[in-house]
């Protein structure tokens, strides 16, 4: 594994990151309980370590594809919680331009971040043609994207992994094992607990790292991105997680064990960070404090905002529609 040495600094921005998505997440939830959001919501909440880890790895020239559960990469990738609380409102200033109420669509290739497609693994092929991109016009970059534990077993998961190891693609394929396919768990899935294994099929490295661990996430992706940008082809890795609330807000997950949930609070990724910032002497608890105010203010800014900004016009419905 690559070594992936951090400074003071970084420390304390992985910390804003995942910090900023916590709090961000919690006004997604009070809103839609609220009656005042528009689309569907999707909580991030125990996700947090493995966007803004796995997104913290790359250079800003490579291209991500997120899932509905990544806000920390569109934020880190630079899209504003403004902007992305303008979407979730339907609002004329939102990514979409108030054309989709969710996390979906929400690309914008001047941040080289492709929008989510719903269906997964469907982001898998259109990352793949991205790094293929890469190779043609021999440009040193690579292409990450993240799928779940459920739409592994999907054909065009395996297809995609095929053909980028076939094509030695700079690829890196991120599986969030959160252990639930929408209500269906891991064990009524597959027969193999570790998902990883998969990898060898394709005769490509795979990689398990505990995906509420920020620095861990960093470091097996760091080395991954680097393997993909020297031209030794695609890394699969699994990054272990538990999804803490439903599906979406509408899904009270009373299928899930209380006494999972509870195991993997333990392992919450932001007070897991937070302690260990604290020990390690890296920040004190001021500090964190600050970072945790700042993120705050930030949320609750981008949620006036969005509220206070129009709706976009209803002449515009054709603008951006396209068909052959």
């Amino acid at each position: 594994m690559s070594e992936a040495l951090l400074t003071n600094a970084q420390h304390l921005e992985l910390f804003y990151w995942m910090m900023l998505t916590r709090v961000f997440d919690e006004n997604v939830v009070a809103l839609w309980k609220q009656g005042r959001g528009l689309g569907g919501a999707f909580s991030q909440r125990g996700h947090e370590a493995i966007s803004v880890g796995a997104s913290f790895a790359l250079a800003p020239d490579d291209v991500i594809a997120p899932m509905h559960r990544d806000l920390g990469a569109y934020l880190l990738r630079g899209m504003t919680p403004r902007r992305i609380f303008g979407n979730l409102l339907g609002r004329a200033d939102g990514v979409s331009g108030g054309r989709d109420a969710n996390f979906h669509g929400m690309g914008d290739l001047a941040l080289n971040t492709i929008g989510f497609i719903s269906h997964l693994p469907h982001s898998l092929p259109v990352a793949l043609g991205a790094a293929m991109s890469f190779v043609y016009r021999r440009e040193p970059r690579v292409a990450l994207t993240f799928t779940g534990d459920g739409a592994s077993s999907a054909g065009l998961f395996h297809e995609t992994l095929n053909l980028a190891a076939v094509w030695n693609a700079p690829l890196v394929v991120i599986v969030e094992n959160n252990q639930y396919a929408y209500s269906t768990p891991l064990d009524q899935q597959m027969k193999s607990p570790n998902l990883v294994e998969r990898a060898a099929a394709y005769a490509m490295p795979g990689v398990t790292v505990d995906g509420n661990d920020v620095e861990a996430v960093y470091a097996v992706t760091l080395d991954a991105v680097e393997r993909a940008r020297r031209g030794d082809g695609p890394t699969l890795i699994e990054a272990k997680t538990m999804r803490m609330l439903g599906h979406a807000i509408h899904d009270g997950a009373e299928y899930v064990p209380p006494a999972l949930l509870a195991e993997w609070e333990a392992r919450d990724p932001l007070h897991r960070y937070r302690e260990k910032l604290l020990s390690a002497g890296v920040a004190d608890a001021e500090e964190l404090d600050e970072i945790v105010q700042r993120a705050t203010v930030e949320v609750a800014d981008a949620v006036e905002h969005a509220e206070a900004s129009p709706l976009p016009e209803p002449a515009s419905v054709t603008h951006g529609v396209y068909a052959a």
